[in-house]
């Protein structure tokens, strides 16, 4: 067994087991081919919770001060994480993220670029636009609706892909783009909250 499935199976087991989580949508997740998954932020537990319930591996960008921890260094890439500098326009992280896409891998993106601390969501940087512009990546919205109390219903939900052809042929900007995705995300949120 790998590390990223060990690493997979033990956040499973442990989420299910400390929060009722409640998974939705995952038929919407492509069984192959180039997927970026945007998902609102509200916890630590959300890359693991993304992906501990998904057949496929998701890459995701980390800060670079996680790198820099003995342990992390090595462990991190073998579970899909790959550094980003934050704050600045992390050219290599860029490349990085697009090169996965272009090899029809998983992305997991967090568009507000940090927790939000109140639940609500944030505004959408502009990187979650550019990546869904510049590849041919299905882009999926997901929404963790919690929040995470011990015992409590979470749920995540993996919404329908968004159709970016259109949005790609009509040129819009990674900022409106990143807005067309936050929307989307605020949908699931608004739709799934009361149930």
């Amino acid at each position: 067994m790998s590390i990223y499935k060990l690493g997979q199976t033990i956040c499973r087991v442990f989420l299910s087991t400390a929060y009722k989580v409640k998974i939705k949508g995952k038929e919407n997740i492509p069984e192959e081919g180039s997927v970026l998954l945007c998902c609102n932020h509200i916890s630590n537990f959300d890359p693991p919770l993304l992906g501990s319930y998904l057949k496929r591996p998701i890459h995701y960008m980390a800060k670079q001060e996680l790198f820099e921890k003995p342990i992390l260094k090595s462990l991190l890439p073998r579970l899909g994480a790959f550094p980003v500098k934050r704050g600045m326009s992390d050219k290599q992280a860029l490349r990085t993220a697009i090169q996965y896409l272009r090899d029809g891998e998983m992305l997991g993106l967090f568009p507000e670029g940090t927790r939000s601390k109140d639940g609500k969501m944030g505004k959408g940087l502009a990187g979650a636009g550019f990546f869904a512009l510049r590849s041919n990546a299905t882009v999926i919205p997901c929404a963790v609706i919690g929040p995470y109390q011990k015992f409590k219903p979470l749920q995540l939900v993996y919404g329908a892909p968004i159709p970016f052809d259109e949005h790609r042929q009509n040129k819009l900007t990674a900022e409106e783009a990143t807005e067309v995705i936050m929307n989307e995300i605020q949908k699931l949120i608004d739709e799934h909250s009361n149930r």
